[in-house]
C-alpha cells in the first residue's frame, strides 16, 4: 500500500509518499518534500499569507514528491491530509488540495489528526514500543500516553505552547525566522553562561508559559535600555545569549518534570519527543539525563521528521486506512481544534 500525505497546519507545506509492506517490515519513506513560509524578522505569520503560500506551492510539491518517489497515480492507494489542529486558513488550503486530488484521481480520502501523525511517525522511525510522548511544537505542548485505543493527555500547556513562547521571544529580539525562530534561539543559548531567575510554572501535570514570556520580554527591554547590566550573583555582564539560555533552561526543566511525573504514573521507562521543538538538542539532553536516572531511554527524531512534514500524515493516514478508516468527501473538513484524545486508535491493541 502506498499513500500520499499533505500537511499544512502552520507555516510549512509538506508532501510525502510512503509505502507499507504486507510482511510487517518497516515502512519505506519514498519522498518527503517541504517548503516553509518565512516571515520577516520581528514578525509572526498571518494565516491568510500562509494559506496563499500553501496554495502557490502545493501542486509543485505534489509533482516533485511523486517524481522523487518514482510512483504514478495508479500506485497511490489513498490521499491523506491534516484535518487539524492548526491555523484555519492554511488547513483549508490543504484540505481543498486533498479533495481536488481525491476527485481527480478517484482515490479515498483520510483525514489525520496532526498530533497523532507526529506520534505514529516518531514510533515508526525510532522503534519506541509504548513510550510516554512529549509533544512540543509552536502550537501544542502535551504529555501523552496510550491507553485503551486512545492517546490520553496527561498534562498540557494552560495558555501558550512552549514553541510559541520561544517564537515570540525571537520576535522580541528581532532575530531571523529562517530556518526557524526556535532554532536561532537555540544557537544563541549555546553561548549563554548566566542563568537568570524566571518564573517556574508547573501546576500538577500542566505548564504555563505566558508569565515566563512576559518576564523575559521585560528583561530584554531592560537590557536594551542598559547594556551594562550585571548579574547580581556572579557580577557578570548579562547578554542576549544569557536571556535565551535562561529561557530554554527554565521551560525545558518544566517539560522534563511533567514528563517524569507521567512516566511514574503509567510505569513507563521510555520517552518519545515529537514536534518541532523536539529537534532541540538541549531538550533532548535534559530529557536523557532524567530518563537515565530512571533506568530508561529517550527517543527523538531529526528535523526531517520532528518538524511538520507530509510523510507523518501519509504514514498515520495509511495505518488508519489499513484498519478500515476513511473520510467521506462530504466529511472532509478541517478544524482548528482537534484534540489528540478524540481519535480512536483502532490500529493498536
Amino acid at each position: 500500500m502506498i499513500a500520499l500525505g499533505l500537511e499544512g497546519s502552520a507555516n510549512k507545506i509538506g508532501v510525502g509518499v510512503i509505502s507499507h509492506h504486507a510482511n510487517g517490515k518497516a515502512a519505506s519513506v519514498l519522498s518527503n518534500i517541504r517548503h516553509t513560509y518565512v516571515s520577516p524578522p520581528g514578525e509572526g505569520f498571518l494565516p491568510k499569507d500562509v494559506a496563499k503560500h500553501h496554495r502557490i506551492w502545493v501542486v509543485t510539491l505534489v509533482k516533485e514528491a511523486m517524481a522523487v518517489a518514482g510512483v504514478t497515480i495508479a500506485d497511490i492507494g489513498c490521499i491523506c491530509y491534516t484535518k487539524g489542529p492548526g491555523m484555519g486558513a492554511p488547513l483549508q488550503s490543504v484540505a481543498v488540495a486533498a479533495r481536488m486530488l481525491s476527485l481527480l484521481w478517484d482515490k479515498d480520502l483520510v483525514g489525520v489528526n496532526h498530533c497523532v501523525g507526529h506520534i505514529e511517525m516518531g514510533r515508526e522511525i525510532t522503534g519506541a514500543h509504548n513510550p510516554v510522548v512529549l509533544y512540543v511544537s509552536g502550537g501544542n505542548t502535551q504529555v501523552i500516553a496510550y491507553a485503551e485505543q486512545r492517546y490520553r493527555i496527561f498534562g498540557e500547556a494552560l495558555d501558550i505552547a512552549v514553541g510559541n513562547c520561544l517564537d515570540r521571544f525571537a520576535r522580541t529580539l528581532q532575530i531571523s525566522n529562517d530556518p526557524a525562530p526556535g532554532y536561532n534561539i537555540e544557537q544563541l543559548a549555546k553561548k549563554g553562561k548566566v542563568l537568570l531567575d524566571l518564573p517556574y510554572a508547573v501546576k500538577g501535570m500542566d505548564c504555563s508559559f505566558a508569565g515566563i514570556l512576559t518576564t523575559i520580554d521585560i528583561l530584554a527591554a531592560e537590557l536594551k535600555a542598559n547594556p551594562e547590566q550585571r548579574d547580581p550573583l556572579s557580577g557578570e555582564l548579562i547578554t542576549t545569549a544569557d536571556l535565551c539560555f535562561s529561557l530554554q533552561e527554565t521551560v525545558y526543566a518544566m517539560l522534563v518534570e511533567i514528563t517524569e511525573r507521567a512516566m511514574a504514573h503509567v510505569g513507563s521507562n521510555q520517552v518519545l519527543i515529537v514536534g518541532g521543538v523536539g529537534c532541540n538538542e538541549r531538550l533532548q539532553e535534559m530529557m536523557d539525563l532524567m530518563a537515565r536516572d530512571r533506568g530508561g531511554s529517550v527517543f527523538a527524531t531529526d528535523e526531517r521528521y520532528c518538524i511538520d512534514n507530509g510523510i507523518m500524515i501519509a504514514h498515520a493516514g495509511l495505518i488508519a486506512y489499513e484498519a478500515g478508516f476513511k473520510t467521506p468527501l462530504e466529511e472532509s473538513t478541517c478544524t482548528q481544534r482537534f484534540r489528540t484524545d478524540e481519535v480512536l486508535v483502532s490500529w493498536r491493541d
